[in-house]
């Protein structure tokens, strides 16, 4: 069966690619060029059958992922699929399925199942979970257990999985050369070098990449090249590991496309504000283009429980810059399991860095979605700005717990009024 590249690189505009179009308010043969090229991905495993098809890349609306799944404090998975129903209904893109409590196979598969958003997974996690229970640690870890946990995830319908191959243990020895606040803070990435330094052996990810490619181009499951060495502070930001990691994805970026398998590269992380637009230019030169996906970035790193925030400020800048994927980040980040609450707030904030970037990007339609709520304010059209709200049912609310019955001006200036008083006196 051949993938979305495939049947793009054949002049063929499949399903996917026209559903894009629709979505995006552009021409299918421009899509299908793109997807041709490897600068749009359409992440659509051919076993996730209730998936509503969706791109990432080049010229494209910003995307936003919620990640959601279980974890050994909280195993249960029902809690996860709310999450998940909120995360879609609060306008997430994707999500991942990072869990690595009890039951994690019927975990991912309610997931799968229940997703009609791409969902994402990190195989090394179940792996390194399930090593433990087989061998009794991370470092016994085999290479058969990894290709297996990759395959047994394909099967069930990932859409697209992180994987740390260009995490090699030339990036580690720069990174431990050049010293680092943080060290490794990406949980993939810390098990992949724990278990290389241990057996002295370089990265079975990397080593192993062609049988990696031969199982993605099956499904036609898109590689997220992970970041294991993105930068977990401000301090770490912009360092040999970081940028050793960068050159080896582009490197494998390429040898995914030959096989005709769709790539997204992952990236930072902790960044100053300053250094954001580039790594974005860094990134989208080294890896050729592909669609940029990244975690943030976070601007600053004492904000615990406004981190949303944090990472709302550099995700704008990011994606003005090239990046075309946010992963959000919750109030909880660094602190706990994300609540309900935690993901609805986690997901409108990127959503609204995405809109803010799309507006300067020239994004079909964002502009104008600005312009006419512009519009309802100017006459007070209360019911309209309603339904132009990016959260409608938390503006209602605001509204209705602050304010009189009649429409009118707001609460906030009353009888003085400045929309009010000035349409007054233009009409004279």
């Amino acid at each position: 069966m051949a993938t979305q590249m495939e049947h793009a690189r054949n002049g063929i505009i499949t399903d996917a690619m026209r559903v894009v179009a629709e979505a995006e308010h552009q021409d299918a043969e421009s899509i299908r060029e793109r997807v041709a090229r490897g600068v749009i991905a359409i992440p659509a495993n051919v076993n996730h059958k209730n998936l509503r098809f969706g791109g990432v890349g080049e010229g494209l609306r910003v995307k936003v992922n919620a990640n959601i799944g279980t974890s050994s404090t909280f195993p249960d998975i029902e809690p996860e699929l709310l999450k998940l129903d909120e995360a879609v209904r609060c306008g997430a893109d994707a999500v991942m399925d990072l869990s690595t409590g009890n039951h994690i196979d019927e975990s991912r598969r309610a997931i799968i199942g229940h997703s009609p958003v791409m969902v994402g997974t990190v195989p090394i996690y179940e792996a390194t979970v399930e090593a433990i229970k087989r061998h009794g640690a991370v470092v016994d870890m085999t290479v058969e257990d990894l290709l297996s946990t990759i395959e047994k995830q394909a099967k069930d319908g990932a859409d697209f999985m992180t994987l740390h191959c260009g995490l090699t243990r030339n990036a580690i020895e720069r990174l431990r050369k050049e010293g680092r606040v943080m060290d490794v803070v990406s949980r993939g990435g810390s098990f992949l070098t724990g278990w290389m330094l241990h057996n002295d052996k370089e990265n079975p990810l990397y080593e192993h990449y062609d049988e990696l490619l031969d199982i993605c181009a099956e499904y036609d499951v898109t590689i997220s090249l992970g970041d294991g060495l993105r930068p977990g502070c401000l301090a770490d930001a912009t360092d040999q590991g970081q940028i050793s990691e960068l050159l080896n994805l582009g490197e494998l970026t390429l040898r995914a496309w030959d096989r005709g398998v769709q790539v997204m590269v992952e990236g930072p992380g902790h960044m100053p504000f300053d250094q954001i637009a580039a790594n974005m230019k860094l990134e989208k030169q080294l890896c050729h283009g592909a669609p940029f996906y990244v975690l943030g970035p976070l601007v600053t790193d004492i904000a615990p429980g406004y981190d949303h925030i944090t990472a709302a400020i550099g995700g704008t800048m990011a994606a003005v810059s090239g990046a075309d994927f946010l992963c959000y980040v919750t109030p909880a980040e660094h602190l706990a399991l994300p609540t309900i609450e935690d993901v609805h707030d986690g997901v409108m904030a990127s959503r609204i860095a995405a809109h803010a970037a799309d507006i300067v990007k020239g994004i079909p339609g964002a502009k104008e979605q600005d312009l006419a709520m512009g519009k309802a304010r100017k006459i007070l059209d209360w019911e309209a700005q309603m339904k132009l709200a990016i959260d409608p049912e938390y503006a209602k609310k605001k509204r209705g717990a602050r304010n009189p019955e009649d429409e009118g001006a707001c609460s906030m200036c009353g009888d003085y009024c400045a929309v009010e008083i000035v349409n007054q006196y233009m009409k004279k």
